[in-house]
C-alpha cells in the first residue's frame, strides 16, 4: 500500500521523476484529447523544476514537483477534509516552501502531501488519526506495469472497441525504451497523429521513433 502511512515504499526521487515521464506519455498515447487524461508532465515549470499533475476531472488533483534537492507531492480529494496545513507540512524543507503555500497549490488545497531528500528519504509532516485519501492517488507509484494497465483500460477503454491495454505493452515505456509506432499501436491500435504525438513527447522530453 502507497500512502502517506507508509512513505518508505514509495521510489525515490529519481524513479519517480522516470515514472512521471513515462505515465505522461502513456496517457499521451491513451488519450490523444488532452481533456481526458490523467497525468500531463512539464519538465519545464520553472528554471531547475519539472512537475507531474494529475487530474481526474472531478475535483481531485495531485502535484508532484522536481527539484534537485529532490521533490515534493501535494494531494487533493475533493471528498476528504483538509488537515491543518501547518502540521502537515512540519519540517518541510524551506526549499519546497513555495510550492505548497503558494499558487497553484494555495488555490487547490491539501488533502496530504509528502516529500523526498536524498538525505533522509520520505518524510511528512504530523499526520491525524484518519484516513487523508493519499493512497488512492498514490498507488498507481508502485512501478508496476499491471498497476497502470489495469487501471488505464478501465478508464480509457470502457465502453470502447479498443482491446484491453496490456502490462506487457505497458512495460517498455516505463523502462523507457525508445517510442516506436509499433510500441504505440499496442497501446492504442486507433492512433494515427504521429506529428501530434511526436511534438507531445518532446515536450515531455521522451525519445520516439517514428520513421
Amino acid at each position: 500500500m502507497l500512502s502517506t502511512r507508509t512513505p518508505q515504499v514509495l521510489p525515490s526521487a529519481a524513479d519517480l521523476q522516470r515514472l512521471a515521464q513515462a505515465l505522461a506519455v502513456l496517457d499521451a498515447i491513451n488519450s490523444p484529447d488532452w481533456e481526458y487524461r490523467y497525468y500531463s508532465y512539464n519538465p519545464a515549470w520553472a528554471p531547475g523544476e519539472a512537475v507531474l499533475e494529475m487530474r481526474d476531472g472531478e475535483g481531485d488533483e495531485m502535484l508532484v514537483l522536481f527539484r534537485p534537492e529532490g521533490c515534493a507531492i501535494n494531494g487533493f480529494l475533493a471528498e476528504y477534509p483538509q488537515p491543518d496545513k501547518q502540521q502537515v507540512t512540519r519540517g518541510l524543507p524551506e526549499v519546497f516552501d513555495e510550492f505548497l503555500f503558494d499558487e497553484p497549490v494555495a488555490s487547490t488545497g491539501t488533502t496530504f502531501c509528502l516529500w523526498h531528500t536524498p538525505a533522509h528519504g520520505w518524510q511528512t509532516g504530523v499526520l491525524g488519526p484518519e484516513d487523508d485519501g493519499s493512497e488512492e492517488l498514490l498507488y498507481l507509484f508502485d512501478q508496476d506495469p499491471a498497476t497502470y494497465a489495469e487501471w488505464a483500460t478501465e478508464y480509457y477503454t470502457d465502453e470502447t472497441d479498443r482491446p484491453p491495454i496490456t502490462p506487457e505493452a505497458v512495460a517498455p515505456i516505463y523502462r523507457h525504451e525508445v517510442l516506436t509506432k509499433a510500441m504505440v499501436h499496442a497501446l492504442n491500435p486507433e492512433l494515427t497523429d504521429f506529428v501530434a504525438l511526436g511534438a507531445e513527447l518532446q515536450e515531455i522530453g521522451y525519445t520516439y521513433d517514428f520513421k
